[in-house]
């Protein structure tokens, strides 16, 4: 009994480590195949999300997945995870798919939101250099490291290789990515297309807005770092500095007594 229980859990421990070797990848539009990190526990439960299908499947369901398969292709994980697994993996164990998954939104927004002004300063150039817009985007894919943002414009540039017009390939876009930054660029780029302004101009005026509002980010965290640091004080640096300063006191008092 001892040997079979032993084996058992070789086994397992063997399969868990195998399925937290394995790299997962999703394909950009290029066709490349672009590394992405899922948690140990998606790896080890994922065979078994199919067990669940006949639940999953049921239209109370319908609405979930439908809202999980639109954040899963914002989060950038389109292809390698569904919103039918994901309610599986919920339904396995329970709050922290949803919780993987927003913070998983959070960081490639925050690295889109990051990498914009930059890119944008780049395509200016290279519009007012005399390149037209489109091989612009295809020279900053091709010079930068492939980001978040990076992964977005290769897929917009390929929709409008394939027959799409380039205002429903940002429009496109700005709803796929749904980043507050992105949006607004593409709002900006579709105007421009309607009413015949320059890309160059349009490109800088948008650069110019995003760092202003970097800037106004900046300043309201770091006017809410003394309120963020008041409960560590009181919970932590006060009743340290109390004890310190009373602690021999104390001590003195508690020998009288003795």
């Amino acid at each position: 009994m001892t040997l079979a229980w032993t084996a058992v859990a070789v086994g397992l421990a063997w399969y868990v480590a195998s399925s937290a070797a394995e790299v997962t990848y999703v394909t950009l539009a290029d066709g490349r195949r672009q590394a992405r990190a899922l948690p140990v526990v998606f790896k080890v439960l994922l065979p078994f999300v199919g067990n669940l299908d006949s639940l999953v499947s049921r239209p109370f369901f319908a609405k979930r997945i439908s809202s999980l398969d639109r954040t899963l292709v914002s989060a950038g994980f389109e292809g390698l995870l569904s919103g039918r697994e994901l309610v599986a993996l919920e339904m396995l164990c329970p709050v922290f798919p949803w919780i993987w998954l927003r913070s998983e939104l959070r960081r490639r927004h925050a690295s889109i939101m990051k990498s914009l002004p930059f890119v944008l300063d780049l395509l200016t150039l290279s519009v007012e250099a005399g390149m037209d817009f489109i091989g612009a985007i295809q020279r900053n894919c091709q010079t930068r490291r492939m980001d978040a943002l990076n992964e977005e414009l290769l897929r917009m540039v390929r929709e409008i290789q394939l027959g799409a017009s380039r205002r429903d390939a940002l429009k496109a876009m700005s709803d796929r990515v749904d980043q507050q930054d992105l949006r607004g660029l593409a709002h900006a780029l579709i105007q421009a297309d309607e009413f015949g302004v320059s890309i160059g101009s349009v490109l800088r005026i948008q650069a110019e807005q995003l760092r202003s509002r970097r800037f106004d980010r900046a300043e309201k965290l770091a006017a809410e770092t003394p309120v963020k640091m008041l409960g560590p004080l009181m919970l932590f640096i006060f009743p340290a500095v109390f004890i310190i300063l009373l602690g021999p006191v104390l001590a003195q008092a508690l020998n009288g007594i003795m």
